[in-house]
């Protein structure tokens, strides 16, 4: 799209400001004198012809223009001194008062010499009282520069450096100056009477050609524009060249007198042969440019941009066009004609503001700040039929009101009681309704307003259930439809074989593919959500996969970094792009369906391996494999802290269970758990709280308690009766080195300081063992080089052959006697001091949890 990038901003930005104060001068002054009549008459009638002076056509008997002599075919040429012509009302006339008495040059036929007659003048008739729809109709054209003016300057001052917006707001700025001024000439001050009349000729002379050149190139070349491309510049040209003469004329000497003089040399048809004659060349070939691209243009987002404006420009200019056709024909003027005659086709004209604003926000006609779009958007959407309410329950009551006062005057003290009852009343109604209808109109515009907590918690109790990749593929796919509201979605997960596959209604070429595949390899090196923008370099690569129209990716990575799975989106159906928020949502659950692709893995390679292996050694093995890989491979890097961890089994496998959380943002979880019992049972039994801790971590710090709750509820559900597990759970927060923990009936923790030992004592009761369970948070502080230290009861209760366990003493004293040593070293030399203690075969799971404060301070 061309922009004026060769002009600087700043004068972009003053030339719209003038342009701008010119333009709201323009309306403010039409808004104040909108429905002016004069308040004094002479009682004649005068002929629709262009001349320097008024024909009369009609004298009513009796008025003060009959009594002063005038006659049918006199010519008016001043009142007071002041040229008086077809297009004005004399100052004298429009500031006069009933009584005061004027002096008319008059010029009669047959008569050598023109000659002047007093007259006095008389108040103006008045008018009938409009009918309650009339009023409603006077009301809109009283404001119908208004939608022209706001919707015009909205988009040029956010597209200043667009030369679209520049046309859009000089085409808007000719359809306000169509308002009529020229009779007000009497009325304004000198300085007014130039501003005002000045302005009406330059900017509606120009009004046709704007038009063509608007619609001749946006959204793209029309074909007319494309055969003549000159043709919008000759049109501008004679606009400008005929009209900008008369401007001066005006200017300078501040009435209509001169040019009205001058055109009228041409005679009164021949003028408006030619005015119409270029104003019908403009509109109509604008029309055919508009409608050609709607139809012709190349691609749908093109085709997309016009749709709106065609219906909407069509529907407003073409009633215009057709009664001033009629009036051109007639050799009549327009506004003699009937009161709907008139008045319809000019508020016709009110739909060509209000289908572009519509065509900007919904459809993108011209890209303007996205974040401004989903405001006026969301604000339409969720606001909007509350203000509707409260517009139609004042309309009500006006309408009431006037209509009490017309039919019924001699009740017209109860018109505006009974208005405002109506008005209430609607307002009431239309209340009670109001949240069901804003929903249909959220899923209407897809601007349903999605909670990532929420969204988040849903997946997390929901997975647990999805046994098979189907399940998950299904789960992710409504979940991600729902929040955001893609057109295409293919979820694709890697199989047995290697390759990728989907279950969604894709073309059969791309429903696998091939682990090969390039685009595979960087998502997988990339990490995270990646909205499409492609280049030269990247567009083979991502060749196989445009049937679904990619505009992000989203990888679904395990603990180790391979890639198990892939989300492909296509655009939303709101055609916005994803944003930040949309792209952390994103990956957000594709955390989750990666832990939950990886238990599923997990559970088949358990499961296909127990079957097919059944001899207890073989059984052994495989559990301890999967065992093993449940528990963290790698720990998140911290500033105030180090850590370490290790678990030795008793046997082949255990019910011990630790875990470090990544729960981003500085902070991380200590979790250590040791499930009643041992041996096979007590390994289903950990993998099954893992699943459960792991699947809620990504929530686990917004809120703490119902977290605990939900996997004591899932544990209780999941497991029999008699099966519980103890457990330490403690959030780090690398910041202000606070540790908030819950201890679920687990040997207390200790943490080492220099001088003394602080226990974290229990906070809860066990999990698994009772439905309804509550927990109480904790929180303590670490300082530098203080050592916190969990472990399960095969540390504290490995006996010596005389009988005495090591116990909190035996463990205290072993991190003492190393407190200048890494956390490795710690929790090397812990678990050395108990094989010492206790020599000989391993009673019980030795699992242990060392984590010491470093000496740096946070940045």
């Amino acid at each position: 799209m061309l922009k004026f990038s060769s002009i600087p901003r700043r004068w972009l930005a003053a030339i719209a400001i003038a342009f701008s104060v010119l333009l709201i001068a323009y309306t403010g002054v039409w808004l104040y004198y909108a429905g002016w009549m004069p308040p004094t008459q002479m009682g004649v009638e005068s002929k629709a012809e262009l001349t320097p002076f008024i024909t009369l056509k009609r004298v009513a008997p009796g008025s003060p223009a009959s009594r002063a002599g005038l006659k049918v075919g006199d010519h008016i040429l001043a009142v007071n001194g002041y040229p008086q012509h077809v297009m004005t009302v004399a100052p004298a006339i429009a500031r006069g008062k009933p009584g005061d008495v004027v002096t008319l040059r008059v010029e009669r036929p047959g008569v050598e010499q023109p000659f002047d007659i007093s007259l006095t003048l008389q108040a103006s008739e008045s008018r009938p009282r409009p009918t309650t729809a009339q009023w409603v109709a006077l009301a809109l054209i009283d404001c119908y520069p208004l939608p022209f003016l706001v919707v015009g300057l909205l988009v040029l001052f956010l597209r200043l450096e667009d030369r679209n917006a520049w046309l859009l707001a000089l085409l808007f700025a000719g359809f306000i100056a169509a308002a009529p001024v020229s009779f007000l000439e009497g009325v304004f001050s000198p300085f007014l009477r130039r501003f005002m009349l000045s302005l009406m000729i330059l900017l509606g002379a120009v009004l046709p050609s704007t038009f063509y050149w608007f619609f001749a190139t946006f959204p793209i070349s029309s074909p007319l524009n494309r055969r003549w491309p000159n043709l919008k510049y000759v049109l501008t040209v004679l606009g400008l060249g005929c009209s900008l003469p008369f401007a001066v004329m005006t200017l300078i000497t501040g009435s209509m007198e001169l040019p009205v003089k001058v055109l009228s040399q041409l005679g009164t048809r021949t003028f408006y042969f030619l005015l119409s004659s270029y104003e019908y060349l403009g509109f109509g070939l604008g029309l055919v440019s508009l409608i050609s691209n709607s139809v012709m243009a190349p691609t749908p987002n093109d085709r997309r941009k016009t749709q709106v404006m065609v219906w909407g420009t069509v529907v407003g200019i073409a009633p215009i066009m057709l009664a001033s056709a009629v009036a051109l024909v007639q050799h009549r003027v327009f506004y003699s004609y009937p009161f709907w005659f008139v008045v319809t086709p000019i508020i016709a004209l009110l739909l060509l503001p209000l289908s572009f604003a519509y065509a900007v926000v919904k459809h993108r006609a011209l890209e303007i700040p996205v974040l401004l779009k989903r405001s006026a958007r969301y604000f339409l959407v969720q606001r909007g039929f509350l203000l509707v309410i409260l517009l139609a329950g004042i309309g009500a009551t006006l309408l009431l009101a006037h209509a009490l006062n017309q039919y019924f005057p001699e009740r017209n003290k109860m018109a505006v009681p009974a208005g405002a009852a109506l008005g209430i009343f609607l307002v009431w109604g239309g209340t009670q309704m109001e949240s069901r209808v804003t929903r249909r109109l959220d899923r209407a515009f897809f601007r349903s307003a999605y909670d990532t907590r929420q969204i988040l918690i849903d997946l997390a109790a929901k997975t647990r259930n999805a046994s098979n990749r189907e399940q998950l593929a299904e789960l992710l796919r409504q979940q991600i439809d729902e929040a955001l509201h893609p057109s295409t979605l293919a979820i694709y997960f890697r199989q047995s074989n290697e390759e990728f596959a989907t279950t969604a209604d894709v073309p059969p070429a791309i429903r696998t593919l091939p682990s090969t595949l390039s685009v595979l390899e960087h998502m997988r090196e990339r990490g995270q959500t990646w909205e499409i923008v492609p280049t030269a370099g990247e567009a083979p690569a991502l060749a196989i996969l445009q049937p679904l129209e990619p505009e992000c990716l989203v990888p679904m990575l395990g603990r180790e970094g391979q890639l198990l799975g892939l989300a492909v989106l296509g655009p939303r159906r709101s055609e916005e792009p994803y944003s930040g928020e949309d792209r952390r949502l994103l990956d957000s659950v594709a955390n989750q369906a990666g832990v939950a692709l990886e238990n599923i893995a997990l559970a088949e390679g358990m499961a296909e391996r127990i079957e097919a292996e059944r001899r207890a050694r073989q059984e052994m093995d495989i559990a301890r494999q999967v065992q093993s890989k449940l528990l963290p491979q790698k720990a998140p890097v911290l500033k105030t802290i180090e850590y370490a961890g290790t678990c030795i089994q008793a046997r082949a496998v255990g019910g011990d269970y630790y875990d470090f959380l990544d729960l981003g943002e500085g902070r991380v979880g200590f979790v250590l758990a040791d499930v009643a019992g041992k041996g096979i049972s007590a390994a289903l039994l950990m993998a099954n709280l893992q699943a459960h801790l792991r699947s809620q971590s990504a929530i686990v710090t917004h809120d703490f308690t119902q977290t605990l709750e939900k996997v004591n509820r899932l544990f209780f559900e999941s497991t029999e009766p008699n099966n519980y597990a103890t457990l330490f759970i403690g959030v780090y927060e690398d910041e202000t080195r606070r540790l908030r923990y819950v201890n679920c009936g687990h040997n207390p923790p200790v943490i080492v300081r220099q001088k003394d030992v602080e226990r974290l004592c229990a906070t809860a009761t066990v999990l698994g063992l009772f439905d309804e369970w509550q927990c109480n948070i904790a929180e303590t502080e670490l300082a530098p080089n203080d050592i916190l230290a969990i472990c399960t009861d095969g540390v504290l209760e490995a006996a010596n052959p005389a009988g005495e366990e090591f116990g909190e003493e035996g463990l205290v004293k072993a991190l003492r006697a190393h407190h200048c040593q890494s956390a490795h070293v710690l929790l090397d030399s812990v678990i050395a001091a108990v094989q010492e203690f206790a020599p000989g075969d391993q009673a019980d799971d030795i699992t242990l949890l060392v984590a010491k404060a470093k000496q740096c301070e946070v940045s």
